[in-house]
C-alpha cells in the first residue's frame, strides 16, 4: 500500500500534528506537577491532581494512540517501510512502549484524582507525578531525534529488500 500526493501530505500532517501535540501535552502535564513539588497551598495541589485526569484521558492518550497509528500507516505507505530502516523500527518500538506505559498509568492517575476529589483527603501527603511525565518526555525525544535525523542503516529485512530490487 503506497500513499502519494495529497493523501500522503494529509497523513503526514496528521502524524506530525498529533506527535507534536503529544509532546506538548506532556509539557502541560508536567506543569500540573509544579504546584505539587513546590508546596503550593492545598487547593492548588488538589486542583492539579484533579486536572491530571482529563489532560491524560482526553488529550495525551488520544494523541498518543493517533500518533502511533498514523506513524505505522505512514511507514507502511512510504518507501521507508516499517522494518527496513533501524530509525523507523526503533521509533516504532519506543512509541509503542511509551503508549503502553501511558495506558498502564491511567489507574494511578484515576486514583490520585479520586483522592483529590475527597474533601477530607490530605492531598499534601501525596507526591507529584513527575517520574512518569518527565520520563515520557525523555522517551519521546528518542523518536523525535530519529525522525528528524533519519540516520542511515538498513535492517536485515531492508537490506534483503534492497538486494531483491537491484
Amino acid at each position: 500500500m503506497k500513499v502519494q500526493g495529497p493523501a500522503r501530505k494529509m497523513l503526514l500532517t496528521v502524524h506530525i500534528a498529533t506527535s507534536v501535540g503529544w509532546y506538548g501535552a506532556i509539557l502541560a502535564y508536567i506543569a500540573l506537577n509544579v504546584p505539587l513539588v513546590s508546596g503550593a497551598e492545598e487547593q492548588m495541589q488538589r486542583g492539579s491532581y484533579l486536572m491530571m485526569r482529563p489532560v491524560l484521558l482526553y488529550v495525551i492518550v488520544p494523541l498518543a494512540i493517533t500518533s502511533t497509528a498514523t506513524g505505522i500507516v505512514q511507514a507502511l505507505a512510504t518507501p521507508w517501510g516499517l522494518f527496513k530502516h533501524y530509525w523507523v523500527s526503533i521509533s516504532l518500538w519506543v512509541t509503542i512502549f511509551a503508549t503502553t506505559i501511558l495506558i498502564a498509568h491511567i489507574p494511578a492517575v484515576n486514583a490520585l484524582a479520586a483522592m483529590a476529589a475527597d474533601p477530607s483527603a490530605d492531598v499534601t501527603a501525596h507526591g507529584a507525578d513527575l517520574f512518569h511525565s518527565v520520563g515520557g518526555l525523555l522517551v519521546l525525544t528518542v523518536p523525535l531525534i530519529l525522525n528528524v535525523a533519519k540516520p542511515r542503516g538498513l535492517t536485515r529485512a531492508g537490506w534483503r529488500a534492497k538486494q531483491a530490487s537491484a
